[in-house]
């Protein structure tokens, strides 16, 4: 089972899709054949690349059965200097 994860750029939710890639035993490869992708438009989407089209996204997104859910971000303050210029 995958537990829900919450990311809040876009580098962050290219390190959970490989994570959660993995977990699932795929490769980029078989991903791609799923989405009609090129092996090296995975490896972008992985690498948090800001300039990912929504539409591929959503495709990889449908690949992994996963799905994006869009909630109230916590009104605390960042706690990391990461989340400072996110």
């Amino acid at each position: 089972m995958i537990d829900n994860l919450v990311t809040r750029n876009a580098k962050q939710l290219g390190e959970a899709l490989r994570r959660l890639r993995k977990q699932k035993s795929m490769t980029q490869t078989e991903v791609g054949q799923r989405t009609n992708l090129r092996q090296a438009t995975v490896s972008t989407v992985e690498a948090g690349d800001p300039g990912t089209q929504l539409k591929t996204l959503f495709d990889v997104l449908v690949a992994l059965d996963l799905e994006l859910v869009v909630r109230q971000r916590p009104k605390a303050g960042p706690t990391s200097l990461e989340d400072l210029f996110s």
